[in-house]
């Protein structure tokens, strides 16, 4: 681990924090083929504009037991630990712990973007089972994409010029969202015409265990 020096995003309200090294490049590199090889990649059916459709991108929701997840109106049931990313997690949350005082993870939400043509539209992650405030964590491996932030505004204002922060993610950095980040921004991660090779992003959470 290179540093435990979190940089402070500046996004009014929001509470969001990058180690841009935070693995260094050979563990990095050896990380993302093993969780390429490892985890179950899944082409997830979303609700988008009232119809359903394959995400753009492959993933896989990893978690305890009852760790369930619900998005975009389908339920996830959680698979098991892969031992790399279970070995990561204590890693993760001690990491956190550093910018936060407190955090815990019982699941972690696997995307593979294969290119620059997959994506992730705008969203916030305020799912109920998720809490009011949630810390998520998420680690990227692989090409830099950015991802952008932009503020939650009341329906019918639109956003003017400016109003984006984009955020460039390079290989092995930890990103930390907390506080009220949810409730006042969504985020994406937009297609790219430029070549681009994949991008495994890693969002620790906890959720609210289900029965």
């Amino acid at each position: 681990m290179a540093t435990m020096n979190w940089q402070r995003i500046e996004l009014p309200g929001a509470d969001v924090a990058l180690q841009p090294h935070w693995l260094a490049p050979v563990e990095a590199d050896g990380l993302l083929a093993a969780l390429l090889a490892t985890i179950p990649w899944e082409t997830h059916r979303i609700r988008l504009f009232g119809r359903d459709v394959a995400s753009p991108r492959l993933s896989c929701w990893i978690g305890d037991a009852g760790a369930g997840y619900t998005y975009s109106r389908t339920r996830f049931e959680p698979r098991p630990w892969p031992p790399a990313l279970a070995a990561l997690r204590a890693r993760v949350e001690a990491a956190c712990r550093t910018r936060c005082g407190q955090a815990r993870f019982n699941s972690v939400l696997a995307n593979l973007y294969r290119d620059g043509s997959d994506s992730m539209g705008w969203h916030s992650d305020d799912e109920p089972e998720l809490g009011a405030q949630p810390l998520i964590a998420s680690l990227s491996l692989g090409a830099e994409r950015c991802l952008r932030f932009r503020r939650r505004l009341p329906r019918g204002v639109r956003t003017a010029a400016g109003d984006t922060f984009r955020l460039p993610l390079p290989h092995g950095s930890l990103l930390c969202m907390a506080g009220r980040t949810q409730q006042l921004y969504r985020h994406d991660l937009p297609k790219t015409r430029a070549p681009t090779a994949a991008r495994l992003n890693l969002t620790f959470r906890w959720v609210t265990p289900q029965g």
